[in-house]
Parts: C-alpha cells; sequence; structure tokens
C-alpha cells in the first residue's frame, strides 16, 4: 500500500457514519412532513420559473433478488405490473406539473432502480416520453441510466443511446464467481463484456462502473484480479461502495454469509488497494469513493472546485431542485428534503386518492443550510476555509460553529486533517475519513435510539 494507515486508527474510526447525499440526512427527517409541506415547496418553485432541476426516476423491478442488495426493490411482480406502474407515474408526474407548470429546464435526469433495464422498448420509450413533454431538456443535459448486465444485451445498450440516454452504469460488483455466488447474483463474465462493449460501441458519453468491497468471500487477491480486469476495460467513472450489512433494514441480507466477509482493517485494504490501483492507472479518486478518467467531468470539476453532491452522487451539473417520482423517490425542493413512500401499495394507493405520496420530509432551517453547505464543500472539495461563509452568513466558519473547532484537535493529531488560519484541510490519510471529519459538523448525529442507521465509515 502507498500509504501506512494502522490497524488500531481504522478500529478506531470506523463507526457508523452517513454518506452526506444530503444534509440533514434522511433519517432525523419527520414523519410529520407530508404532502402540504411537499405543495408548499412545489408552489414556491413555480415562482421561480428560471430555476434548473434534475429529475430522478425510481424504477424498482428486478429480475431476481441479490442477497447483498439495500436498494429499494421488488421481485413480485405481474405481467402489466411496469405498465400499471407507469400508469401512476404519469399521474404523480401531472400533479406536480398542475403546480409549476410544464416546460421546466431539466439539467440531469437519472433512472434508478431496481433494475431500470428491466422495462421492455415500448415501456422505456413511454417513461422518457412522458417526461420529456413536461420538462425542457436542456442542451448537454445529462440522461443516464443504471443496467443489470444480466439481463442486458449489446442491442439494448444501443437502444437506450438510440432513445437520448448519453450515461450508463453498469452494476458489476465483481468477477469472482465465487464471490458472486455468495450475494446470489450469478452474472456470466463474458456477457458482462459484450454488454459493456456494446456501451461502448453505441457512443454512450460516459460508459460507468459500480462495484462494491466488503461482499462476502472477497479477498485482496481475489479483487485486486477484479480491479485489473476493470482498469484494462478503461471506464469512465468506477464507484466502488462499501458493502453495508444492514438485515434488519435489508431482510434479503440475511442470506449473506458474514462467516466469509472480511471486516474492519480487513475491509478496508480493499478499499486502499482500489485507491491505489487505480490512481496508479492514472484515474482521479473523487470524493469517498468514485474514480473518473482525468479529462472526464468528475476530473475537470473536482479541479475545478465545481463538485456537486446530491442523491444521485457526485454531479458537474447542478441544479437548485431535484424532483423525484416513483417509490421511494427522495426529492430536494426549495430547501424541502421530501421522500415518497418506499413501499409499492402506500405509494399506489397515495398516487390512486389524487395525493402526493409523500412520508416524510424536512424543512430546512438556517442552522441545517449552514451546517449543509460546509458539509458538501468538504465532501466535495475536501477543505473547508473559514471564510466560506462570511459572505452569505456574514462571519466566519470558526465564529458559527464553535462547537466543530472543539472536535478537531483530535482529527488533526490523528492527522485526518490539518488546520491553519485560512481554514481546514483534509490530509492523505484523511481522504479514507472525510465522513468522520464532517461528521464534527453535524448537529443531530448520536440523538437516534436503538440500531446503527448509517453503514460504517469503513
Amino acid at each position: 500500500m502507498s500509504l501506512h494507515i494502522p490497524a488500531e486508527f481504522v478500529e478506531k474510526y470506523n463507526k457508523p457514519g452517513p454518506r452526506y447525499t444530503s444534509y440533514p440526512t434522511v433519517p432525523v427527517w419527520e414523519p410529520g412532513f407530508d404532502e402540504n409541506g411537499y405543495r408548499a415547496a412545489l408552489t414556491e418553485l413555480a415562482s421561480r420559473p428560471d430555476d434548473e432541476l434534475a429529475l430522478y426516476l425510481h424504477l424498482p423491478f428486478c429480475a431476481k433478488a441479490c442477497h447483498y442488495c439495500g436498494c429499494n426493490m421488488i421481485v413480485d411482480h405481474g405481467k402489466d405490473a411496469v405498465d400499471l406502474y407507469l400508469d401512476r407515474v404519469e399521474k404523480e408526474l401531472g400533479m406536480v406539473t398542475d403546480i409549476i407548470g410544464t416546460g421546466r429546464k431539466a439539467v440531469q435526469f437519472h433512472w434508478g432502480g431496481g433494475t431500470p433495464n428491466f422495462l421492455n422498448e415500448k415501456q422505456t420509450e413511454r417513461a422518457l416520453k412522458m417526461f420529456r413533454d413536461a420538462y425542457d431538456f436542456q442542451p448537454g443535459a445529462e440522461v443516464s441510466l443504471e443496467i443489470d448486465p444480466r439481463i442486458a444485451t449489446a442491442e439494448q445498450a444501443a437502444f437506450f443511446k438510440s432513445v437520448g440516454f448519453n450515461r450508463i452504469s453498469m452494476g458489476l460488483q465483481d468477477f469472482d464467481l465465487a464471490v458472486q455466488k455468495a450475494i446470489g447474483r450469478n452474472q456470466g463474465r463474458e456477457r458482462t463484456l459484450d454488454v459493456y462493449q456494446g456501451c461502448r460501441d453505441a457512443g454512450f458519453e460516459g460508459v460507468n462502473i459500480d462495484l462494491v468491497y466488503g461482499l462476502p468471500g472477497q479477498t485482496s487477491e481475489t479483487f485486486q484480479k477484479t480491479l485489473k480486469e476493470i482498469i484494462q476495460l478503461q471506464p469512465d467513472r468506477v464507484a466502488c461502495f462499501s458493502y453495508a450489512h444492514v438485515p434488519w433494514v435489508r431482510p434479503n441480507q440475511e442470506k449473506v454469509d458474514t462467516t466469509i466477509m472480511l471486516e474492519g482493517y480487513d475491509k478496508f485494504q480493499l478499499f486502499m488497494l482500489t485507491v491505489d490501483l487505480f490512481q496508479d492507472a492514472d484515474y482521479t479518486w473523487i470524493g469517498i469513493d468514485h474514480f473518473a478518467k482525468k479529462d472526464d467531468e468528475l476530473s475537470v470539476a473536482l479541479g475545478n472546485k465545481a463538485l456537486h453532491r446530491n442523491f444521485m452522487g457526485y454531479a458537474t451539473k447542478p441544479a437548485p431542485h431535484m424532483l423525484a417520482f416513483g417509490m421511494s423517490g427522495i426529492g430536494d425542493v426549495c430547501d424541502r428534503f421530501v421522500q415518497n413512500a418506499a413501499e409499492m401499495s402506500p405509494w399506489e394507493e397515495a398516487i390512486d386518492a389524487g395525493k402526493l405520496p409523500i412520508v416524510k420530509g424536512h424543512k430546512l432551517t438556517d442552522d441545517d443550510k449552514l451546517r449543509r453547505h460546509t458539509i458538501l464543500n468538504l465532501m466535495c472539495n475536501l477543505e473547508l476555509p473559514w471564510s466560506l461563509t462570511e459572505e452569505r452568513w456574514g462571519a466566519s466558519v470558526k465564529e458559527l460553529m464553535p462547537e466543530m473547532l472543539k472536535a478537531l484537535p483530535e482529527l488533526v493529531d490523528d492527522g485526518l486533517c490539518e488546520m491553519d488560519n485560512t481554514g481546514l484541510r483534509i490530509t492523505a490519510k484523511g481522504r479514507y475519513f472525510v465522513r468522520n471529519v464532517a461528521m464534527t459538523m453535524d448537529a443531530y448525529l448520536g440523538k437516534g435510539k436503538g440500531k446503527p442507521i448509517f453503514s460504517k465509515t469503513v
């Protein structure tokens, strides 16, 4: 490893913590925030017609459940399930456009799941059309989706490109057959490579690959082999996520054999290996778990300190608002966070009753906005200038968040960050523990009860 980090150090900082795709984080949002709160946010958005939008569509359908999966998905669906789901998405879309109007500028549209490529061509075209009819997709808008190569083909990839998608992400997780068996995701290597080549041949602006480390059966030797194969493919971006074992949240994970799963320091070394190999292959390490080619938009944005982070991950085309559709969709509108019902039946019942299917949300306070600004700056730019808040809040970070300063000396002594009169900067060692540093700014941490609701930082 290019950097030595002792096991006891990893053990000290390997504790549950948010990934900070939002602040405040989802678990502290209020169940009392319902569709009325969302309608108020949309009404305010209607008064800001020039504001650009990001859009998200959740498509929960999967052909088969993987043991490790932490997504909101369903596999028990009838013949007409997708069409009925799209009927309701169209109604949900109509309820939103009734308030904000049609023709609003969209700069980002992402399909997540589930398995978005579970839809057939007719269903895909229908879903795209309903959003294109409702919104004005701007030149250069990022239109992206995630696919499962087990049910994809090169021809399907070409179809997605032909109907307007310009970025595609493949869920690979790991090439090793023993690991695939352990996670219930048998994924033929040759088929995966054929689908990847099909994406390349189709001419997507970006072909991305998703990996997961810490899965049952993974070892440094087997994972290194997968990483080297991925590097040979030269994807534009790679996301390498830490496996979060939370069976009390995702019962399907009870099938995971934890006795063959690396944890703590051993798991941490898998990610250190990932960083070393991708940086040696001339990829830029983005944020906490992404890698991008040097000329990729993400790398350029990082260099220009123009990187953005939202519920879809790291982004280069930030919009001040994100509208989410479908079951479990999470939105961010006019300083309100909103979440749709995460289970199918409640989501369907709300739509059928003509209601927006909001089950929880949060209206940001002034203190929330301050901390959100500082945390996202740290997560994206790996630094926190004390002057960051002066223009908007009239005082420095030091003056506005004195309690954070009390927690920082220990992190400085441990080498996670450096401080001087100008601000805070994450060190090479601290790159692996950015979430821990961000946690010092979180006013809500430690107030919940029961089992941990966040994954561990390693």
